[in-house]
């Protein structure tokens, strides 16, 4: 694919970022795409590699060399349609996505592998610029109803597969705004919303039913669904946060990471949010967690104007490059840092939370903190043990929890529904055989990061479009769906 000697001829060029002082004063994205014919030359450096580890690294099974090759002759139009065959947002995951196939790109082995994640976003983004996007209507009407509960990446993908097939499909998103964690849990400065509302107005061409406000299992029960449609998917994702239990835990200042980006997130698109509202400004925030949500409070953070923003992470600082002999193409564990981190932080590793310290008005002035080391047994097994006479405090006026999510909420639709549980609290099924995503309900279905536990928009994506095959088959007894 490519040009033969493309990767040898081409240095490897990527989108860059606005300058720092620039972005932080918006909630705006804040990349510079590179140019079509930038984006071409890049195309040729797919190397015809033989195996294309880049498949196996991604979740969807993106067809990537062929689409590079299309980019780099410019036949773009031919190029989404390749990319549209197993992805339906790459607008999404262009944006968003690690990109595991980049890591398991071959000329990774020399740290120089394919942009791909900037050519599958320019891609998506000419294919809507050119107007190549249009809504897949079904020819012909199945009669069956089926209702998708949740609308995050997992439920919109399942609903436009299905739709696509003839079966009339309704949405329902407890929010205001459909979207799920693409809506409310990303960043607007890492995610345009009207981005979510272009692919929306596609779907609801297409005859997808969206419904806004309404959370089921509160506003109208479980069974409802179960008895009035055909068959209904739960996508409703992992939103059970893990706690902190540590003394001062009540203290006034200290809030679930998802609290407060979802809050931030309401107010950028012009929501009210009252009295309420979780704001960074003029404080100093601790972030406890070292992965994209903490990421996501510090970009937050600093753009509303916090004083200073210290991340700290329980396990220890990665390496700063991975060891591609015995790691590539797997997803390494090595130091990274996002365009968040960049524009300001402290960043702090093998650090445990003792305590949150009072001002005394109940509000809280510190975190308590102590340094930990981390051995490995000769069984493989890793241990925390705390460094004696190690203890600091970090001053403190917010402090947001980004310590990733246990399961899904299993009050109101799960636990009156009464599901089948996995041992980690997701809702439990299968992804292979003739029983795949089913619960242990009949007719009732299950997808995304509700299932599978809290993971990647990408992987959402497939379980979604995974998902709306079992479901086709269960309808219908065939799907034409892909697998």
């Amino acid at each position: 694919m490519g040009k033969p000697t493309g990767f040898k001829e081409y240095p490897r060029q990527d989108r860059s970022y606005a300058p720092v002082a620039d972005r932080l004063t918006h909630f705006n994205e804040f990349t510079i795409e590179l140019s079509s014919d930038e984006l071409s030359i890049q195309g040729a450096r797919c190397m015809d590699c033989g195996i294309p580890f880049c498949h196996k690294g991604c979740p969807v099974d993106n067809i990537i060399p062929d689409w590079n090759d299309l980019v780099y002759h410019n036949d773009w139009k031919s190029a989404i349609e390749v990319l549209h065959s197993t992805n339906n947002f790459p607008e999404f995951t262009g944006r968003i996505c690690p990109a595991p196939c980049q890591e398991a790109c071959t000329l990774n082995l020399t740290d120089e592998p394919v942009t791909i994640k900037s050519i599958e976003l320019a891609i998506v983004e000419k294919a809507w610029e050119a107007g190549w996007i249009q809504p897949q209507i079904a020819r012909h009407k199945s009669g069956k109803r089926v209702a998708i509960v949740g609308s995050g990446p997992a439920g919109l993908a399942c609903a436009q597969q299905l739709a696509r097939v003839g079966h009339s499909i309704s949405v329902f998103e407890k929010e205001n705004r459909i979207g799920g964690l693409l809506r409310y849990g990303i960043p607007d400065f890492k995610l345009d919303k009207k981005v979510i509302d272009r692919r929306m107005g596609q779907m609801q061409a297409e005859g997808v039913k969206f419904h806004a406000n309404t959370h089921i299992g509160l506003d109208i029960p479980a069974k409802v669904l179960v008895d009035k449609f055909d068959a209904v998917v739960l996508t409703g994702g992992s939103e059970q946060p893990r706690d902190l239990p540590v003394p001062g835990r009540e203290l006034n200042g200290i809030h679930f990471a998802m609290d407060f980006l979802r809050m931030n997130s309401h107010r950028v698109q012009g929501d009210e949010v009252g009295d309420g509202f979780i704001s960074a400004a003029g404080k100093h925030v601790v972030v406890i967690g070292g992965g994209d949500t903490g990421s996501d409070c510090i970009g937050t953070s600093n753009r509303q104007g916090a004083e200073s923003v210290t991340q700290i992470e329980i396990m220890p600082r990665p390496p700063e490059k991975e060891d591609h002999l015995t790691i590539w193409p797997y997803w390494p564990n090595k130091l990274r840092t996002s365009s968040s981190q960049e524009e300001g932080c402290e960043r702090i590793w093998s650090v445990a939370t003792k305590a949150f310290l009072d001002d005394g008005k109940g509000n809280v002035r510190a975190v308590r903190c102590i340094k930990v080391e981390w051995q490995q047994s000769d069984s493989g097994e890793w241990k925390m043990s705390e460094v004696a006479g190690s203890e600091f405090e970090l001053q403190a006026d917010l402090v947001t929890l980004a310590m990733g999510f246990v399961h899904p909420v299993h009050d109101g639709m799960i636990n009156e529904l009464g599901v089948g549980l996995d041992s980690r609290g997701n809702v439990k099924g299968d992804t292979e055989g003739n029983e795949a995503y089913r619960t242990s309900i009949g007719g009732v279905f299950a997808a995304g990061d509700m299932r599978r536990g809290q993971s990647l928009v990408v992987w959402a994506i497939r379980e979604g479009r995974q998902c709306a095959r079992a479901v086709d088959e269960y309808l219908m007894g065939s799907s034409e769906l892909p697998r």
